[in-house]
């Protein structure tokens, strides 16, 4: 399994970690996509900068690493907006960025700005018609749907062979079943082994089915990790995280849980993703919870083999 790092800040934050990224050889670096970090009223003061904007800087100020937002939500962007963005930043970068789309999930960021928050299943069908575009757009062909149309035209630029269409989410069914048809990365969170199973070999199956290699498909998951050299480090660094983030332990832990987050001795986690990478998973994204702490995510990545 290769390694990436997903974090978030300001551009100064962001170059750092990206520079130290690919200095480590880690195979990516992605940004999430969100106008809005905090769950609650408490803290919507905390910054949140535009996505793209972010990697097109990145995109000059690094050279070989890959680099993705993860995943952007249909609901910010027509999918022409989407599509022009992720082919410039694939020119500008060289080659070396993914695309990600999903369906969106954050209710308050959608409200604070007033961004239409359509029902899931019209996000679900959103986000289909977008993927279909962005094919077509980079083909040349036409594209007709309920929620978008595109003109058969010869529209530049196109993307290079590097750039890569990245499908994330937590949806069982759909979100697999879109990343086979049209993705060249089906990004998932972690899951139980069953559900891991069952995710990857329904994207594949679609995969098959529209046409396409299912083995070409990349799939990768992304997650927080917290882990500790040994059961009193990792005892010790989840009190120092539940303190910072002002939560009990029990509570923290239970939330870890909830999410099938990778935590508990170095030998532990390796198992945790040795066994995510037997059911083919071959790229996980560590989700930095101190973005401007490389120390402690240098750390991590000692402790997990990345």
């Amino acid at each position: 399994m290769e390694f990436a790092l997903q974090a978030s800040g300001s551009f100064d934050t962001v170059r750092a970690a990206a520079g130290w990224s690919e200095d480590r050889g880690l195979a990516c670096f992605a940004i999430p996509d969100h106008y809005l970090f905090s769950m609650t009223e408490d803290h919507i003061d905390n910054p949140a900068h535009d996505a793209f904007v972010l990697l097109a800087g990145l995109a000059r100020e690094t050279s070989t690493i890959r680099l993705s937002v993860l995943v952007s939500p249909i609901t910010f962007r027509h999918p022409a907006v989407l599509a022009k963005s992720g082919f410039t930043l694939d020119g500008i970068s060289g080659g070396r960025f993914g695309l990600g789309i999903g369906t969106g999930w954050h209710d308050l960021e959608h409200e604070i700005f007033g961004i239409p928050y359509p029902p899931m299943a019209e996000r679900y069908e959103m986000m289909e018609e977008a993927l279909a575009y962005i094919r077509a757009m980079a083909a040349g062909r036409a594209f007709e749907g309920n929620h978008y149309t595109l003109q058969a035209r010869e529209l530049h630029p196109r993307p290079s062979d590097g750039f890569a269409l990245v499908v994330g989410g937590r949806g069982a069914v759909k979100t697999p079943t879109l990343a086979g048809r049209y993705a060249d990365e089906y990004n998932m969170y972690p899951d139980a082994p069953e559900g891991v199973r069952d995710r990857i070999d329904l994207a594949r199956r679609e995969a098959a089915a529209a046409g396409r290699d299912p083995d070409a498909l990349l799939i990768s998951s992304a997650g927080s990790v917290l882990v500790g050299a040994d059961e009193a480090d990792y005892r010790e660094r989840l009190g120092q995280l539940a303190a910072e983030d002002g939560v009990a332990v029990d509570d923290l832990e239970a939330r870890f849980a909830a999410r099938n987050t990778p935590r508990g001795t170095s030998e532990q986690v390796r198992e945790q993703l040795a066994g995510m990478a037997g059911l083919g998973v071959t790229r996980f994204y560590v989700q930095t919870m101190w973005p401007a702490d490389l120390e402690r995510t240098a750390e991590t990545f000692d402790l997990i083999g990345g």
